[in-house]
């Protein structure tokens, strides 16, 4: 796992965390907003490392690292946490062993329950033909897996694949699915997804609801998997920037 620094040492902490097959640079735009504003630290998740070999391990190994950076480096508090996908799921498991404070978290369509066992490996292979498919770009697959922001995830996924390859987003399917959330400790806890993925997401908001009544949960209009991190940075910078007055 890597840490990629950015900004103002003196300012704010803002940590961030991508989603599965993707790497930190998918926050760039993002970052371009906030770097006067905030010291953020963009996480490099293992498996998905521009340039170098990794391996994915974990979710928890992973929330482990995060854990032991920011006690090291931070004395063990964070300003703000971002995570996406993946990266949320990582982030509730940081929250959930209770370590190091984040005094505002957000948690942006992080998976957060098990699917059932007969289930998780016919979609952890279609998740990887997806990956795949993105990689290597034919026309039928894009018309398949197509979406108006596609050639985006198009490039992002074309810089890590290479690295982490097929078994990157396997292990990291199987883990993230594979287990269940079973507390969560924080300040002030927020939950984004968009319509376009509420099937999935409403399951997960049920059970963080039931761990943590005061999360604020924001439901945005025909929004997709990720889409707001991609369309409408801004719009989270904005957010980001309240949350902190």
């Amino acid at each position: 796992m890597n840490f990629n620094v950015f900004g103002n040492k003196k300012a704010p902490t803002l940590m961030l965390i991508p989603g599965l097959g993707v790497s930190y640079e998918i926050f760039i735009p993002f970052v371009n907003l906030l770097e006067n504003d905030f010291h953020i630290i963009a996480v490099e998740v293992d498996g998905f490392v521009v340039g170098k070999h990794t391996s994915f391990t974990s979710v928890d190994e992973q929330a482990v690292q995060v854990i032991n950076y920011v006690k090291k480096n931070y004395d063990g508090r964070l300003d703000c946490a971002y995570g996406l996908s993946l990266g949320g799921k990582i982030l509730s498991r940081v929250l959930e062993r209770n370590e190091i404070v984040v005094n505002h978290t957000i948690l942006d369509a992080a998976p957060l329950l098990p699917l059932p066992k007969w289930l998780v490996g016919p979609l952890r292979y279609l998740q990887c033909l997806n990956v795949w498919t993105c990689y290597h770009w034919t026309g039928f697959w894009r018309w398949v897996f197509h979406s108006h922001y596609f050639d985006v995830l198009l490039d992002e996924c074309k810089k890590v694949y290479p690295y982490g390859g097929t078994k990157a987003v396997l292990d990291g399917y199987k883990s993230v699915y594979t287990n269940k959330l079973q507390s969560i400790n924080g300040n002030d806890i927020h939950y984004w997804h968009g319509t376009k993925e509420a099937f999935v997401a409403k399951p997960q908001v049920k059970h963080l609801k039931r761990l943590f009544p005061n999360v604020s949960v924001e439901v945005f209009k025909k929004m997709n998997h990720g889409q707001l991190l991609i369309d409408c940075p801004e719009e989270i910078a904005k957010r980001i920037l309240m949350m902190l007055k």
